[in-house]
């Protein structure tokens, strides 16, 4: 259970990093306030996680998701351009994700 949360806290990572974008340096009212909603639930999830993971594979795995998540949302919403080299980069940070994933599993 906890692996779920985190993951998908770490994708609510991208809904704040948007909202962050669209606030304007937070002059505008909406995005501001998803981007406290989206933060807090974010971090909510991660402190869940922290419960049960260790904390250097939690948090890789959280910047991880939401790194990657965010670069694709963008790319879609916001109409960012992903080069070659970023979607490399993007297939090796989930990689990496799954190998931190596969360590703590072959620990437990």
């Amino acid at each position: 259970m906890a692996w779920i949360v985190l993951v998908v806290s770490g994708m609510l990572e991208a809904g704040w990093a948007l909202a962050l974008k669209q606030s304007h340096g937070f002059t505008r009212l909406w995005p501001s306030i998803w981007f406290v909603v989206f933060a807090v639930a974010s971090f909510a999830g991660l402190s869940f996680a922290l419960r049960s993971l260790p904390v250097g594979v939690a948090y890789g795995v959280w910047v991880g998701v939401g790194a990657a998540t965010t670069a694709v949302a963008a790319a879609v919403l916001l109409h960012e351009r992903l080069s070659v080299l970023a979607v490399t980069s993007l297939v090796l940070i989930v990689a990496g994700v799954v190998g931190l994933q596969l360590s703590t599993s072959a620990h437990a």
